[in-house]
């Protein structure tokens, strides 16, 4: 009888412990709260595909810090706004964006009552032409 090859299972070219301790350094590197986050969620560095799936885990919780950190407060806001109006209705949304163009117009009035501008600038383009060379 013929004796079977057995080949090691690799995750990305790497062995079970390469990923184990992939996992380990990649997870000392989260923040406490992270950590703490995949262990309530049941995420174990142990058995072949609980190691898998925390190596997954963890390198989207990377990235998403990643993306988090590249955006702008005011991309933030935005995608918080993206985000909350899944859990909402037309009419919802509609109110929302209704209150939020009044509050905007009542902050732009406030501004216009404490700065106001008495300054008139004009600006006569005509006179400082510059001259067509020949």
């Amino acid at each position: 009888m013929p004796t079977q090859e057995v080949k090691a299972r690799t995750f990305k070219g790497m062995s079970y412990r390469e990923v184990q301790i992939s996992n380990t350094q990649s997870r000392k590197k989260l923040s406490k709260s992270d950590q703490q986050w995949l262990k309530d969620a049941g995420y174990k560095n142990m058995g072949w595909e609980a190691v898998i799936s925390l190596y997954q885990k963890i390198a989207s919780l990377q990235n998403d810090h990643a993306l988090l950190e590249d955006m702008s407060l005011g991309d933030l806001f935005l995608e918080a706004d993206r985000i909350g109006n899944k859990y909402q209705t037309a009419k919802e949304i509609t109110e929302y964006q209704q209150q939020l163009r009044e509050a905007d117009q009542f902050i732009n009035e406030q501004i216009d009552q404490y700065f106001v501008d008495t300054d008139v600038e004009v600006i006569d383009f005509s006179k400082n032409q510059p001259q067509k060379q020949r």
